[in-house]
């Protein structure tokens, strides 16, 4: 599946940016992937180094430069009206205060659009849903906890870039669990792949690496991994059902690596969501993501057509 077809017919660059890695693609006018490219994300080296390979992707997949923008989804909080990182963590160095936008619109001679990847990723779920008002609540759960909340079919970006952070969400699970962020009990810390991996460790005594493992151990019966798995499931669940009720989507998608680990995870994030809906949401059930690899630079060379241009030359 693509993202809508170009009307003006012309081609777009998506780039999507994540602590390890760069994905590139050249999008065609009818949404179809043209080119694809993948390198290392040089995280440690600083972000006047991110903006060159991010403009080394993007000419690896249009040598022929026939694209005529360029869209980019980035770790962070992105800010995609100013076109910069307003917040980052340490994942990629430096990167907080980065002039996104501006700084890969003088390397590539494009215009750019940007926006957060997980954003950018869900922009293709809300394409898709066939209301023209539809809504949508996103949710990415991996290595943190990330969301996109679109309502009335358009995607919210609230002060800052900040909107659809829902790892930041308080979550009675997470009581007295210091945050990344600085504070505590927020459901990131208890959720997230990590998160699961570090409870599983407080309640056993042993040691697990990743997830994975707990989740080997738990399909071998052991009671602790089954529990902090299950204790991770229930607190995502607990805060979507949550936002459901505030926000009344029509669609609730729960995607990222966590969500891989079965039906163990599954049932019980489903359980602890439906436990928490109001009687007008009855029978709305979380689901997986309709888009595969590509969704993140599909969403990415969307952006060009719905949010503000950043031109090469223009005053920061």
């Amino acid at each position: 599946m693509s993202t809508v077809p170009r009307r003006d017919g012309t081609a777009r660059i998506g780039l999507d940016l994540g602590g390890t890695k760069i994905a590139a693609a050249l999008v065609g006018p009818d949404g179809t992937v043209l080119a694809r490219h993948t390198r290392p994300t040089p995280a440690r080296d600083g972000a006047d180094a991110v903006l060159g390979q991010l403009a080394a992707a993007a000419a690896e997949v249009d040598p022929g430069r026939a694209a005529t923008a360029l869209g980019v989804a980035a770790a962070g909080v992105i800010d995609p009206r100013t076109g910069t990182v307003t917040s980052a963590t340490d994942s990629i160095r430096g990167w907080a205060g980065t002039a996104l936008a501006a700084g890969l619109a003088e390397r590539t001679g494009l215009p750019v659009a940007c926006d957060n990847d997980v954003r950018a990723t869900a922009g293709p779920e809300l394409a898709a849903l066939a209301a023209e008002h539809a809504s949508l609540l996103f949710a990415a759960i991996g290595t943190g906890v990330g969301g996109a909340v679109a309502v009335d079919g358009r995607m919210l970006h609230g002060a800052a870039g900040i909107a659809g952070h829902l790892g930041h969400l308080p979550s009675p699970y997470a009581a007295g669990l210091p945050c990344t962020c600085g504070a505590t009990g927020h459901l990131e810390v208890i959720a997230s792949g990590p998160a699961i991996t570090a409870h599983y460790r407080r309640l056993s005594g042993t040691t697990a690496d990743r997830l994975e493992t707990v989740a080997a151990r738990a399909a071998e019966g052991d009671a602790d991994a089954v529990r902090a798995i299950t204790t991770g499931a229930a607190a995502a669940g607990q805060a979507l059902g949550g936002l459901a009720n505030a926000l009344g989507p029509d669609r609730v998608v729960v995607g990222g690596g966590v969500p891989r680990v079965g039906p163990l995870y599954a049932d019980a994030l489903a359980a602890a969501f439906t436990a928490e809906l109001m009687p007008p949401l009855t029978g709305l059930t979380p689901e997986p993501p309709r888009f595969g690899h590509d969704a993140a630079v599909l969403g990415a060379a969307a952006l060009t057509a719905s949010l503000p241009l950043h031109h090469p030359g223009a005053p920061r």
